[in-house]
């Protein structure tokens, strides 16, 4: 495939995905997507799910139901009704059978407490480090991020698999003789709810100088959306990030008076856990919020 062919439909995919991010609480309109984006319906299903792995009807049922899983944690006023409708779900009844079939559980029983237990037994699946992290400690800093352009590899998979794409990436820096960059992880879902194996993780490079001339351009690009984020510093070792994200989940965000968009977050690496033998990182994570 041509290099300007691999680059639009890329693109294309992206465009897709992010619209669905923004408009996840309506009744999305694929035919109407179609006709925005000037391309088939049938071209624009199988080029996002050449690109996701997935069709977008299964995207966006996904996205629906992690944005739900978050709002019943954190929005102690709303009630299920209410979530469902936030949601895009016509029906009270649609959203209990969806929520149902993907958590295995009922959305009061997550919201009281069965959201712990789900998220326990992924995050053991990871965790090598049997010690409690007071994360309590840690004092997030409210940033308003600007749009950020990067070169990426996509990788569907949420474990130590991601060290083959991360070596990738630095294969195409070197080739680049690109001096000056930023690493960065997109989750384009959310690894203490989502199975790991079900995982999307973009790992990124963000020029510091647009104006590199790139040997190898045989990567695509994508936008990093602008907007409001709390962002958590901290350093340790594979398997504690996974931790501090369950904690900005289910302790720092539940107290906060803030709840989380649709968005994605992300994470920009200082030192990158997957690329050095000791396995340790020092990175800021980003999570996108809004005031409740």
């Amino acid at each position: 495939m041509k290099k300007s062919t691999y680059e639009k439909r890329a693109k294309i995919a992206n465009d897709v995905m992010n619209y669905i991010y923004k408009y996840i609480d309506t009744n999305i309109n694929i035919d109407e997507l179609s006709l925005e984006l000037n391309i088939s319906k049938f071209h624009l299903h199988r080029i996002f799910k050449e690109e996701f792995g997935k069709n977008i009807y299964e995207s966006i049922k996904a996205i629906r139901l992690e944005k739900a899983a978050n709002l019943l944690i954190t929005n102690k006023y709303s009630t299920i009704t209410d979530i469902s409708k936030m949601t895009g779900y016509s029906s009270q009844t649609s959203f209990l059978r969806a929520f149902k079939e993907r958590f295995l559980m009922t959305p009061k029983e997550w919201k009281n407490g069965g959201y712990k237990e789900y998220s326990n037994k992924i995050v053991e699946k990871i965790s090598t480090n049997n010690e409690t992290i007071d994360f309590s400690k840690i004092e997030p800093s409210i940033v308003k991020m600007p749009e950020i352009k990067g070169y990426y590899i996509r990788h569907k998979g949420y474990d130590r698999t991601i060290k083959k794409t991360w070596q990738k990436l630095q294969t195409w820096i070197y080739t680049n003789d690109i001096k000056e960059y930023k690493q960065m992880a997109l989750h384009h879902d959310n690894p203490i709810i989502t199975p790991l194996e079900e995982c999307q993780y973009i790992a990124i490079v963000v020029l510091e100088n647009e104006e590199e001339q790139l040997k190898d351009l045989s990567l695509p690009t994508l936008i990093v959306p602008k907007g409001i984020y709390a962002k958590f510093s901290l350093s340790g070792k594979y398997g504690d990030v996974i931790k501090l994200i369950q904690w900005v989940y289910h302790t720092w965000l539940i107290e906060s008076g803030y709840e989380t968009t649709p968005s994605p977050s992300y994470t920009i690496y200082q030192k990158n856990h997957f690329l050095n033998s000791e396995e340790e990182f020092i990175l800021d994570y980003y999570l996108p919020i809004r005031y409740v």
